[in-house]
């Protein structure tokens, strides 16, 4: 089924309530009318009118007369209104004229839900692999062009791709293994994207010209096909079922402090249910001291978790999966809670 009808679809059901069945309470700040603009996002849209963001599309009012009713542009204008008590957000075309004209509308126009600059570069080149495909795929053996390390423009040597049709490669640094924190099962192994190139001569060793690197390349790193698949760019947020709960493992990108917009990595994927859109909720786990003005010496009280900010799932693996802060009311780190919102 073609994307732009699946969209439709979903937008349907929600707004006749068979899919979500939550009360929506708006933000005591709310605008009457907003005149969407270049560099929004729909999320931040939402936060304008809604609590809870991720529940904009019970409120959104589809108009059929419009093309694309589901997605927003600069230049358009956001109403909200009340029927039968309930509030509703419209949409009307900024620029809409009654004269007959002609309006292209690019789904690369449409704003983001949310800010894509942020995980741009996790949406297809960022995976996680498991120790078996890790331990058998292709390998950098070395420069072709007697370097120690190879960027793009170089060529190098690389073993094992004999026997496979792909005429384009990614190249990987292996990075920490994903761990579950209460059962310590190894759920994957980061796999970073440095680099990627066409074959040039195929045999053992094959030779490779490096087109697109990020980072040098190396003797050892590991290859996979290229992805040539679009990635999923329009998100439709919703929350995860009922009770679902897990931890966030790692934070993506080689950064200390995990706050709004970093990546993180959740030991949730799709064995678990998780889906793109999922919206979770971030809990700081809390500290276990020793209370000081106990009389027993080794008397240590665990401190209750606290609300620490939003995360949308984005891209979603069979074990892990990838997800944006969207907001941070506290510090995050490593091993705190993440829960249905």
């Amino acid at each position: 089924m073609p994307i732009k009808k699946l969209f439709v679809m979903v937008f349907a059901l929600l707004l006749a309530g068979q899919l979500l069945a939550t009360d929506v309470v708006l933000n005591p700040e709310h605008p009457d009318r907003y005149v969407v603009v270049k560099g929004d996002t729909l999320w931040d849209i939402s936060a304008m009118f809604l609590r809870d963001p991720w529940l904009w599309p019970e409120v959104w009012h589809v108009n059929p007369q419009i093309e694309n009713p589901h997605l927003i542009y600069p230049g358009d204008i956001l109403t909200l209104v009340y029927v039968n008590g309930k509030p509703q957000l419209r949409l009307s075309r900024g620029d809409l004229k009654l004269s007959p004209r002609i309006r292209t509308e690019s789904l690369d126009d449409a704003i983001p839900t949310i800010p894509l600059d942020a995980i741009k570069q996790f949406l297809n080149r960022s995976i996680v692999v498991d120790e078996n495909e890790l331990n058998t795929a292709p390998y950098v053996l070395q420069s072709a062009d007697e370097h120690v390390v190879s960027g793009a423009g170089d060529r190098v040597y690389v073993r094992g791709i004999e026997g496979r049709d792909n005429a384009l490669f990614d190249i990987f640094e292996a990075g920490d293994a994903y761990i579950d924190p209460d059962t310590d099962e190894v759920l994957g192994y980061a796999a970073l994207f440095v680099g990627s190139g066409p074959v040039q001569r195929f045999g053992d060793p094959a030779t490779i010209l490096l087109t697109d690197t990020t980072q040098e390349v190396r003797a050892g790193h590991r290859l996979r096909p290229a992805e040539n698949s679009d990635p999923v760019l329009h998100f439709q947020p919703h929350p995860t079922p009922p009770d679902t709960e897990g931890h966030i493992i790692s934070v993506i990108g080689g950064v200390t402090q995990i706050g709004q917009f970093n990546v993180v990595a959740l030991d949730l994927g799709t064995r678990e249910g998780m889906e793109v859109g999922h919206v979770m909720r971030i809990f700081q786990r809390g500290e276990i001291i020793r209370d000081r003005f106990s009389d027993e010496r080794e008397d240590r009280v665990t401190l209750p978790d606290e609300d620490a900010g939003l995360l949308m799932v984005f891209r979603t693996f069979e074990k892990v999966s990838f997800g944006l802060i969207m907001e941070a009311t506290r510090a995050i780190h490593i091993n705190d809670y993440v829960r249905t919102p």
